[in-house]
């Protein structure tokens, strides 16, 4: 697939080189030549300098053949402009923007755009490992709002009920393992030290289980 890359600093050169070693055709754009140099010397794609707004620039790119476009300067007002012409003007299938500060974020769902924050994505996780180290995070949605959590039931709940671990609505089942069987248990299944419990839960949701698991104590 055709890939534009709309940015050249760490994420951009980064984005660029993993996409072309999985074998898409990549093209990168920026304004600042210096910015190439972020490349890796292997990097098999084409480079283009200049202005992402610019037409010219967009169609030496091959934006009309590009099954796909990431804008991720750090710059959010030229994210969602270049990502608006990219969705409505040459109708790239697929287009995400970096959204560099987070209370500009509403703005990019505005557009309409796919939006990806490092900033709110990367406080959320910090949080989630200081304040849960027991609960792994295996599939973020979005930019965290939701996401399927693993965890192993403790000593603490062997034989209680799962509906008493998981009241709030905040919290979904997605699936039980024990003795390597997955599936889904009603709510009022027993629990054994050692299942391997997938929670789906939004970012609240995830606190309440968290102090659901933490010992009496804090210990």
């Amino acid at each position: 697939m055709k890939v534009i890359v709309v940015g050249c600093g760490r994420l951009g050169s980064e984005l660029a080189y993993r996409l072309g070693l999985r074998g898409h055709e990549v093209s990168v754009i920026d304004n600042v030549p210096a910015a190439f140099q972020s490349l890796p010397t292997d990097f098999k794609g084409r480079i283009h300098e200049g202005d992402a707004t610019n037409q010219e620039v967009l169609h030496r790119a091959g934006i009309e053949e590009a099954g796909a476009l990431a804008v991720v300067t750090n710059s959010d007002a030229l994210n969602m402009v270049v990502g608006h012409l990219a969705r409505k003007i040459y109708h790239v299938p697929q287009v995400v923007a970096r959204n560099y500060d987070p209370q500009l974020r509403l703005l990019f769902e505005a557009f309409g755009l796919q939006v990806i924050s490092s900033t709110t994505w990367g406080a959320q996780r910090l949080v989630e490992l200081i304040n849960h180290s027991g609960l792994h995070a295996v599939f973020s949605a979005g930019n965290g709002e939701v996401e399927i959590y693993e965890f192993m039931i403790p000593d603490t709940w062997d034989g209680r009920s799962l509906e008493n671990l998981i009241p709030c609505e905040e919290c979904v089942v997605t699936s039980l393992t024990r003795a390597g069987r997955a599936f889904l248990p009603p709510r009022n299944f027993v629990l054994q030290t050692g299942d391997v419990l997938h929670v789906s839960a939004s970012f609240d949701g995830v606190e309440n289980l968290g102090d659901q698991l933490r010992p009496v104590g804090g210990e």
